[in-house]
């Protein structure tokens, strides 16, 4: 899962990722301190994989991985060159899922791009300018399906028809996803990679002494969260600057200092989760001496392309999987019990996996 970091600049993107990827990102009080993105790797928190470590007390322990990518700020124009445009834009088109940071703090020591705080006019900034990027993107398509034609292919007619009705609606300022396209030309449009295909995650960045209060509290985080809505998106408070502090703790006092702060959890832990939800990902474990992990695989994966993730003989030559759900397992604290108690599945090649799933694929090859 791969998630990028955008927004305007001197939002917070960069002490946003430094403190979740300990990365040590550049960041500074002026516009473009991002230039190439920044790329850092975090692990998925799953205090299961955490459990099975102490029960197997194995070698090594993996857990999921999740992927951020910081990226330049955007600034108007960009969809036509402006500030870092054109290399913001591709960078964009190579993640899976966008983390959109918008300031909710007033801080007259860091400048803002537009002179004053304003949430809703930021969030219309970066939107209108990744429509009118996938706008330019979809008419080119049309124009190329048009000329087409003349192969007498229906494809090529069905394709411009599609264009034009997303043109249509990214002409009226709507981003991509929301586009009510049949199935046939949905799956046409996926194929345009177009930047407001993409699911996104608002994070809104908070001051510090806001981190602990409940969104309704704070009037700019509400904006936010009334434009999200409208747009189905799901919006997590944040503050990058105790994300920063936090990142500083050792794991022991992690949690006294959220609990301090009234959080149960970090601005991490909360955006990975929901972006585990955003792309519909569950994880399904693995144990034994040598390893325990956790492995990341699209909700609605079968039991042979979920082996596949751990090697692909294990697809290729696929028998069975045998599978215990996490909390039997950790009520029964061995799989030898479990056996014992005949609560060991044995599943073949149709089974759909589930989140938490311990399992222990049988091959063949």
């Amino acid at each position: 899962m791969k998630l990028g970091i955008i927004g305007l600049p001197n939002v917070g993107k960069s002490t946003l990722f430094n403190a979740i990827t300990s990365a040590g990102a550049q960041a500074a009080n002026y516009p473009f301190c991002t230039i190439e993105p920044n790329t850092g790797v975090v692990a998925v928190p799953d205090e299961r994989v955490g459990k099975l470590a102490q029960m197997y007390h194995p070698k090594k322990t993996t857990y999921a991985s999740v992927e951020f990518v910081d990226i330049a700020g955007l600034v108007r124009g960009a969809s036509h060159g402006e500030g870092l445009g054109n290399r913001f834009l591709s960078h964009i088109r190579e993640v899976d899922a966008l983390v959109h940071v918008v300031r909710c703090f007033e801080d007259g020591n860091v400048v803002h791009v537009d002179g004053a705080v304003d949430p809703l006019r930021d969030m219309e900034t970066v939107a209108v300018e990744l429509i009118l990027a996938d706008l330019e993107t979809v008419q080119k398509r049309g124009e190329k399906a048009r000329k087409m034609f003349k192969t007498g292919e229906k494809k090529y007619e069905q394709e411009a028809a599609a264009a034009d009705r997303m043109a249509e609606w990214l002409g009226a300022g709507r981003p991509a996803r929301l586009c009510p396209l049949p199935a046939e030309e949905r799956a046409m449009a996926e194929g345009w990679f177009l930047l407001t295909d993409k699911p996104v995650i608002y994070a809104a960045n908070v001051a510090e002494e806001d981190a602990g209060k409940r969104p309704e509290q704070l009037p700019l985080v509400l904006k936010v969260a009334e434009q999200a809505r409208a747009e189905g998106a799901e919006v997590i408070l944040v503050s990058a600057r105790i994300e920063e502090e936090i990142a500083g703790l050792a794991p022991e006092e992690k949690q006294p200092f959220l609990a301090e702060l009234g959080l149960a959890e970090s601005g991490l832990d909360r955006l990975v989760h929901a972006g585990y939800r955003l792309l519909g990902l569950i994880s399904f474990l693995t144990v034994g001496e040598d390893e325990c992990r956790a492995w990341t695989i699209k909700a609605g994966t079968k039991a042979p392309q979920a082996a596949g993730k751990i090697h692909t003989d294990f697809e290729r030559g696929f028998i069975r999987a045998e599978i215990v759900p996490f909390e039997t397992l950790e009520r029964l604290g061995s799989m030898a019990h479990c056996r014992e108690k005949g609560l060991v599945r044995s599943e073949g090649k149709e089974y759909v996996m589930q989140d938490g799933d311990v399992t222990l694929f049988r091959f063949n090859v």
